[in-house]
């Protein structure tokens, strides 16, 4: 039916019609089942203005302004109550909104015919519809089904389809390039757990709308529809554009992850080689980083204006395995023009992206033409360069590009480079620091550590030392071998608190002074405590220096082992301060722990050290080490201690081959903590070597004493030494006679040097003075100084000792060295009489 054949008269306004029709209830008619209007209610009348004549025996479709929604078809065919909103047409030609309710009577027959009742939505009804309409937030309506019943005009514009085509259509059907990100169900799946739940759920996707250069990211909202009596009638799909907190949410996790993967190592190469994994590993197809040679070489003042960059090519990753993008390798140096990108960024310290257009291509042809080559190659259609600033330093750029990723590089990607740039710059600079504070304190420490052992016969010497390769650097462990007189020898293990260039000046500090307290001849336990003094000192020094505040105890401590050998007597005296026990490995392989009483650690100031003295079979051997033999994070000190009895058990083994198989079975290749190890094999001076009297306190004594260290000499075969041999027996002994006392001895021993030792009972230390030209004596010491290679005196329990040393003829220092002498023919104590009054012997 048309409007022209059902016209009627315009007798009141459509808003009072209106008006009247809802204040007088609802317009009702009746359809047979051929749809045709069968019945037409005065009600539907005054909505309309037709009169029943123009309706009855007409179309329902006829008075349609629009198509009946696909629910509505639905009810009708099946045949099902329904009710919604629908479109029709009044008389005049302007289309009415109603609620319509279809209700199904069947006849006698079992006709179904309809009956209809319409009412005009209230204003607030009318509102929410406008709110819907209008809402900016794309909004979709969806039945029990899961099928589309009513849309939004901005959901119309992010599918950019118009409602009809979106009508009846599931959920996703009709959006083009949805894709699910991680962690989220399917989006059909998601709408079957609402409409079968009532839960409201979130769910992500990447959509590429109309008209937008890329995709965007939506937060999409599943919410149930329920009636009033609680049950489920649908649901609601409200998306937002989550783009820009997607692309914030992407940049901190990806800052988070590179603070934990950039800078896992103080190493500037794998720091480079992190940096350029985390970009391919989230928006670069490939990742290049150059530091310049400068700032490896630590010069920290930047780029120079005039002067031409070096390069050195650190790192580079690719998505394409082997990288076979780049054209120049790991390690190489090459330089960028100062007109190019690169040069810019590095001039300005900005960072750019640019397409490899035609102008790209020349930048790139000057500098390398295998780049361009590489790029048309692979397609790379973009490229990024950001700078590598720390500290206001620049030391190298990173340069990105994208050849399998479709999408250019924006300006949230530079700005998620830069911030990744800053970061690894920082590790950069702090690996290059650390790299050269550890070369130095390597060689601080190199340089106070012996090189050799000093050559003498009391000991066999090996040692090793590992520096640290942890992020704490360098520490301040160290050992020393320092001849004694006496042919003794004294063992020194140490380990300074704390690492870098402090702890190794501290190191070389207490090494120095432990050599200094060990040439007075202090017992070990004195030795230690005399040490703690000077650690306190130290200690108040840097505490003084770095605040204006009184001096606390405990900022500057070390560890300490001082052993002291005796090859005449074999005995060794041990003292420690804190530091591991000593391991002994007797001739027949079995290894042992010695029984040392523990000190405290020095710097700790006022308690007491303890000695104990050993009996060392010849062949035996001493290990002493550090704590980071031992310690390690991953097994505790009985571990490292059985480890080290282990590798050190075997009789007859070489002192290297023993250090070695330690090393290696106890040290790993990155050790967290500096080792010090010092192995020492025990050698016993032979009797023969060793010649001792009793001297009488007697001026007459003297000429007997004299003439027994000359015979002595002539059965070592070292008649050559006896004038200043005896000039110094006649010095010593004379001194000892006149101001000493009883019991007084005199002993040559012959060890890589001729020692001369005389001994009394007095305390008092000897000293040298200047003697006037008239005076009869008071030059004997300054002559014994002057004619020996060095001389000193030592305390003892029952007095002191003094000593002088004279260098063997050349060819008797290597077999005084090696513990044999031929043709000795005497032993200690069995020097004859003859031309005076003998000596007594001991």
């Amino acid at each position: 039916m048309s409007t022209n054949t059902c016209a009627v008269e315009k007798d009141e306004p459509v808003d009072e019609r209106r008006a009247a029709s809802v204040n007088r209830g609802p317009a009702a008619a009746a359809a047979d089942a051929g749809g045709l209007v069968t019945a037409w209610s005065d009600a539907a009348r005054r909505l309309l203005g037709f009169e029943p004549g123009d309706v009855i025996g007409c179309s329902v479709a006829d008075l349609l302004a629009e198509p009946l929604p696909v629910d509505a078809l639905r009810s009708l065919a099946e045949p099902d109550e329904w009710s919604g909103t629908v479109v029709v047409q009044h008389r005049d030609g302007h289309p009415v909104e109603v609620r319509l309710d279809a209700h199904p009577l069947l006849d006698g027959a079992g006709a179904v015919h309809w009956f209809l009742t319409a009412t005009v939505p209230e204003p607030a009804a009318q509102l929410q519809k406008w709110a819907l309409e209008q809402f900016p937030v794309p909004v979709a309506l969806f039945d029990q089904d899961g099928l589309a019943v009513s849309t939004n005009s901005a959901m119309e514009g992010v599918m950019g389809r118009p409602s009809r085509d979106l009508l009846g259509r599931r959920v996703g059907e009709s959006v083009d390039g949805l894709r699910r990100l991680p962690g989220f169900e399917g989006l059909g799946d998601a709408v079957q757990r609402v409409l079968r739940t009532g839960e409201t759920m979130p769910y992500e996707a990447w959509l590429h709308a109309p008209g937008e250069p890329r995709e965007h990211a939506w937060l999409v909202s599943l919410s149930p529809l329920k009636d009033n009596a609680g049950r489920i009638r649908g649901l609601c799909l409200a998306a937002m554009d989550s783009t820009e907190q997607f692309l914030a949410r992407r940049r901190l996790s990806v800052l988070n992850e590179s603070s934990v993967r950039i800078g896992s190592t103080l190493d500037v190469a794998r720091t480079a080689e992190e940096l350029a994994e985390v970009y391919t590993a989230h928006f670069a197809d490939f990742a290049l980083v150059d530091l310049l040679e400068s700032a490896l070489a630590g010069d920290e003042t930047g780029v120079v204006p005039d002067a031409a960059p070096v390069f050195r090519r650190t790192a580079c990753r690719s998505v394409l395995e082997g990288c076979p993008e780049v054209t120049i390798p790991v390690g190489a140096t090459h330089g960028y023009r100062k007109d190019s990108p690169q040069g810019r960024v590095l001039t300005d310290g900005r960072g750019l992206f640019h397409a490899v257009d035609e102008a790209g291509r020349r930048w790139w042809a000057a500098d390398s033409p295998d780049s361009v080559r590489s790029i048309d190659t692979h397609g790379i259609h973009t490229l990024l360069v950001v700078p590598l600033r720390a500290r206001g330093i620049t030391l190298g750029l990173a340069i990105l590009g994208r050849h399998r990723t479709p999408e250019p590089f924006d300006d949230d990607d530079l700005l998620l480079a830069k911030e990744l740039a800053a970061r690894a710059a920082v590790c950069v600079d702090n690996a290059r620091r650390y790299t050269r504070e550890r070369d130095t304190a390597l060689a601080l420490q190199r340089s106070l550590l012996p090189q050799h052992a000093p050559r003498q016969a009391a000991v066999e010497v090996a040692s090793r030392y590992r520096p640290a390769s942890s992020r704490a650097g360098i520490g301040g462990d160290w050992f020393d071998v320092i001849p004694l007189s006496g042919a003794r020898v004294a063992l020194v293990v140490g380990d300074v608190v704390g690492h870098g260039v402090q702890a190794s000046a501290t190191m070389g500090r207490l090494r120095t002074a432990v050599r200094t307290l060990a040439d007075v001849d202090l017992a070990p336990d004195e030795l230690l405590t005399q040490l703690d003094d000077i650690v306190l000192r130290l200690d108040s020094e840097r505490t003084q220096d770095a605040a204006e505040e009184p001096p606390s105890p405990g900022e500057v401590g070390a560890t300490c082992l001082y052993a002291v050998y005796d090859p005449i007597s074999r005995r060794c005296t041990m003292a420690r301060a804190g530091h591991p026990v000593p391991a002994m490995v007797t001739p027949d392989g079995k290894v042992s722990f010695l029984d040392l009483p523990i000190g405290p650690p020095l710097g700790l100031g006022g308690l007491p050290f303890e000695t104990a003295e050993f009996d060392i079979s010849e062949g035996s051997i001493l290990a002493l080490y550090t704590d980071g033999l031992v310690h390690a994070p991953d097994r505790d000190l009985d571990d490292g201690l059985a480890m080290l009895r282990r590798a050190l058990g075997g009789p007859g083994r070489a002192l290297e081959e023993i250090c070695d198989g330690v090393l290696r079975s106890l040290v790993p290749d990155r050790p967290a903590d500096d080792v010090a190890l010092l192995v020492v094999r025990i050698r016993a001076l032979e009797a023969s070597r060793v010649a001792a009297w009793d001297v009488p306190a007697d001026p007459s004594s003297v000429a007997r004493a004299r003439a027994l260290a000359c015979e002595q000499l002539a059965t070592w075969h070292l008649e050559d030494l006896g004038f200043v041999t005896e000039l110094v027996v006649s010095e010593l002994v004379t001194n000892a006679i006149r101001y000493g006392g009883s019991p007084i001895q005199l002993r040559l021993i012959l060890d890589t040097a001729l020692i001369c030792e005389v001994s009394d009972s007095s305390s008092t230390a000897p000293h040298m003075r200047r003697a006037r030209v008239f005076d009869e004596g008071g030059r004997g010491l300054l002559l014994v100084a002057q004619l020996t290679q060095r001389w000193g005196s030592r305390h003892t329990r029952t007095g002191k000792t003094i000593w002088a040393e004279q260098a063997l003829p050349t060819g008797r220092a290597e077999n005084g060295a090696s513990g044999t002498v031929s043709d000795t023919g005497s032993s200690r104590g069995a020097v004859g009489g003859g031309g005076g009054k003998p000596l007594a012997r001991r």
